[in-house]
């Protein structure tokens, strides 16, 4: 199945060492790292603070700390795709960094923090590298990590009737979904995945019966969670491939991706510094 190229996410010029979290730091890229670095060498407080600091930007880039500084070792980090740079504070404080982002290539990746940060067509693709297994392959933390940042449904159909015109699948592309199509014998199971919204804040207006406080002008603002709900009305549980007459409707499986009892935990899926 043709897939896009992933492509690097712009970089954010608006990002200091100071404001950078484990989550924007996701935005940036080496040379950014670089810059943010430089620009903090005069600030105090960066100086009194780097290994705090730099554990924020190693949640999203792999940071080496070349003690020896020949030309022959940065070469060696540079053939490995890392960006090298000298960071000086003073001349008692400064450490040469081999640095390289974090590639998102397995579910393992994924995090609570980068989530959001990559393309449901780059997720699709890292679903597509787990064994091919389809959605149940994955364990129960990286299901919560994904339907954290993506709306995710799911159904599996005998290969015919997958593109059925007018069918779920054709639906779902058209309202803005990408599909990964998992092959399982003569059926397909298609995983459609696509951006939840960010939240958003919205002004309700809540009355009940006459009642005489009602201020139509409240200015109130509710934080209204997304809860799209995954399910199709119309598709149904699979029994089973040998019935003869065969419909999406009656053989369509939604799984019901809605949040367990348990919170979510953000160390669930975490990198090891290397």
């Amino acid at each position: 199945m043709a897939r896009t190229k992933q492509q690097q996410p712009e970089s954010n010029p608006s990002l200091s060492i100071k404001s950078v979290t484990k989550s924007s730091v996701w935005d940036i890229q080496e040379n950014d790292v670089i810059r943010m670095w430089e620009a903090a060498c005069k600030d105090a407080e960066v100086k009194e603070n780097v290994k705090h600091y730099l554990q924020i930007f190693k949640s999203a880039f792999f940071i080496e700390d070349l003690r020896d500084d020949s030309a022959s070792t940065r070469k060696s980090f540079e053939n490995r795709g890392y960006k090298v740079a000298m960071i000086k504070f003073d001349d008692n404080m400064k450490f040469t960094w081999g640095i390289k982002k974090r590639p998102i290539t397995r579910v393992t990746d994924l995090t609570y923090e980068n989530i959001r940060h990559i393309t449901a067509t780059q997720l699709l693709e890292v679903i597509d590298r787990n064994f091919g297994g389809g959605w149940d392959s994955l364990s129960q933390s990286v299901q919560d990590v994904i339907q954290s940042g993506f709306d995710i449904s799911t159904t599996t159909l005998p290969k015919d009737r997958l593109h059925k015109k007018g069918g779920m699948y054709e639906k779902k592309v058209e309202d803005g979904y990408e599909v990964l199509e998992v092959t399982k014998g003569g059926w397909v199971e298609a995983i459609f995945a696509k951006l939840k919204p960010e939240e958003i804040k919205l002004r309700m207006q809540l009355r009940s019966g006459d009642d005489d406080d009602y201020d139509e002008d409240d200015d109130s603002d509710v934080i209204v969670e997304d809860n799209y709900s995954s399910h199709d009305e119309e598709d149904e549980e699979v029994d089973g491939p040998n019935d003869d007459d065969i419909t999406e409707d009656n053989y369509s499986t939604m799984m019901d991706l809605g949040s367990d009892d348990d919170e979510e935990n953000p160390e669930l899926i975490d990198f090891a510094d290397e």
